[in-house]
């Protein structure tokens, strides 16, 4: 796994502390357009809102047609100097249809981890047990998504539609936020009925 950052010196360090929760993990930290064209398949990209348009146009030039983009930022309030339980309207619908505007032509974007918490993320020795939606316009790139995702341990990848859908799951981050500050938790999702 390549950790991408605009400061090569911060993706390393990022990478030094991902290996210690993952000491026999392939990690490495690059500069973002490095860490992309290195990049095989699919690319991350989870940054605030706020750098999200900006982090995007530097790497129009070396994101590839057959690229994915998972985008999980979320349109929060901080970005306008709100609150973290507030959502921002985005012109093009979501946070995930800005960044589909902003790829190049031929580069696809999937959403998901928006429900995620980070720190949950990082404790390795915590079963997730949670649900994260999936939203792309083609069901092979979800796929490929998919398949990236169901290494962690306790997630479950579940295929919530359309990129079009993200403005609904984007809005589930604000209220889970607000649902963990109340109870001084880290809840997430869980999709019943489902197989």
């Amino acid at each position: 796994m390549i950790i991408g950052s605009r400061d090569a010196g911060r993706a390393a360090e990022a990478a030094e502390r991902a290996k210690g929760l993952v000491p026999d993990g392939d990690l490495r930290g690059l500069e973002n357009a490095e860490a992309t064209t290195a990049a095989e398949k699919v690319v991350v990209i989870a940054v605030p809102f706020a750098s999200q348009a900006s982090t995007l146009k530097g790497l129009s030039d070396v994101l590839r047609e057959d690229q994915i983009v998972l985008d999980a930022t979320v349109p929060l309030g901080p970005a306008i100097g709100g609150k973290p339980t507030t959502l921002v309207g985005v012109w093009q619908g979501s946070a995930a249809q800005q960044a589909q505007s902003l790829v190049p032509a031929g580069v696809k974007v999937v959403s998901g981890l928006h429900t995620l918490s980070a720190d949950l993320l990082t404790d390795l020795d915590h079963d997730l047990a949670q649900d994260t939606l999936i939203c792309g316009d083609r069901k092979a790139d979800k796929a490929v998504v998919i398949e990236l995702l169901s290494v962690i341990d306790g997630l479950r990848c579940v295929d919530a539609g359309r990129l079009e859908q993200s403005r609904i799951v984007e809005g589930l981050t604000p209220l889970l936020i607000g649902i963990n500050i109340r109870n001084k938790a880290h809840a997430g999702i869980h999709i019943t009925g489902l197989a």
